[in-house]
């Protein structure tokens, strides 16, 4: 079975937010809406970034996987208060360590730590920040977080923060939504290269992109996006943006959420994984063959029903043959490619 490694999940909030202090929901199965154990190893998920992410206090658990047919937020999202998001990421970090106790779960930093991992059969884990609501201005909780093992930081989530203003959910419109980086959101690029640590602009808007491209020599990047000239989200890459990911030699980890793939935007789960080839299709032809990659968003988005799970994660395997993608394009989008740019930045 071709094993994945994949550039986004929820799954260690989700469990948080369920009050699960153990991540026995995710070991046994049964209690979250796409990723445990049993699927992971029923589909061939080896490992990914498992974000860290704090959502509003009182936030809905299915606010983005309610497949209602509507198109997604047309409203800005609130910032969220600095200390609740601290206290929830923390808790998200020590929850993950609970969990790399066992086993089969294990807290990877470097390249060869995942492929070790797979090689033991064990699921390989990058902590991942999304959304650095929870550090302050000193930068001091993201150092006491590199420590717990968070080794990738997006600077914002979909909403405004000390460091940016993340890109709100809007549907046939420019990502060019607003200001970008302050000078914090600089001093927190700036400390993520100094610590070698992979910068996600997943959730920036067009001028934090920019702003991000200026100063940050690395590799370009996005955990999970998807291609604005297919599907005109503002959460989607522009051919501009794609043309500067490419010519930095970055990557782009497709997301799977129905309203950034379908043309028309909706939260409709009767969607047809022939879409997701187009997309992976327009990232080879901008980005090359080793800048593509998956970027799920399991637990935290809207799946294709043939998708709807990581144990149906064979059917996307099945839909790229059937396309014409071949043994060794596979290998690239759904492992190599990602392990081989977490080497270069990590190590």
């Amino acid at each position: 079975m071709q094993r994945i490694f994949d550039g986004h999940n929820d799954t260690i909030n989700h469990l948080q937010r369920i009050g699960d202090t153990t991540g026995e929901g995710f070991f046994e199965g049964g209690v979250l809406a796409h990723l445990d154990l049993p699927r992971a190893r029923e589909g061939g998920f080896a490992g990914g970034f498992f974000a860290l992410w704090s959502p509003a206090p009182n936030t809905p658990m299915d606010e983005f996987t309610a497949g209602d047919g509507t198109v997604m937020h047309e409203d800005p999202i609130d910032a969220v208060p600095p200390e609740f998001a601290r206290d929830t990421l923390f808790a998200q970090a020590d929850l993950a360590l609970t969990m790399a106790e066992q086993d089969s779960f294990r807290l990877c930093t470097n390249a060869a730590g995942i492929e070790d991992a797979a090689d033991d059969d064990a699921i390989a884990a990058l902590l991942h920040l999304e959304g650095a609501e929870g550090i302050g201005e000193d930068l001091a909780e993201l150092d006491a977080l590199y420590d717990k093992g968070l080794r990738s930081v997006g600077p914002v989530w979909s909403r405004p923060n000390i460091f940016g203003h993340g890109v709100p959910f809007h549907f046939d419109k420019s990502p060019d939504t607003g200001p970008g980086l302050t000078d914090a959101g600089e001093r927190l690029v700036k400390r993520c290269a100094e610590k070698n640590m992979i910068v996600d602009l997943a959730h920036m808007n067009e001028a934090g992109f920019w702003g991000i491209a200026k100063i940050y020599d690395g590799p370009l990047l996005s955990t999970h996006s998807g291609v604005h000239a297919l599907c005109p989200a503002t959460r989607n890459l522009t051919a501009k943006q794609l043309a500067a990911i490419a010519e930095r030699g970055g990557i782009v980890g497709l997301n799977y959420h129905c309203s950034f793939l379908r043309k028309d935007g909706k939260q409709d789960s009767d969607t047809d994984l022939e879409i997701m080839i187009r997309h992976l299709d327009a990232l080879i032809n901008a980005l090359g063959e080793d800048g593509v990659a998956l970027g799920s968003d399991f637990d935290g988005a809207l799946m294709p029903n043939a998708l709807r799970d990581a144990s149906k994660l064979p059917a996307l395997i099945a839909e790229m043959e059937s396309a014409g993608f071949g043994k060794k394009l596979i290998e690239k989008i759904c492992w190599s490619n990602w392990i081989n740019m977490i080497r270069r930045i990590i190590g």
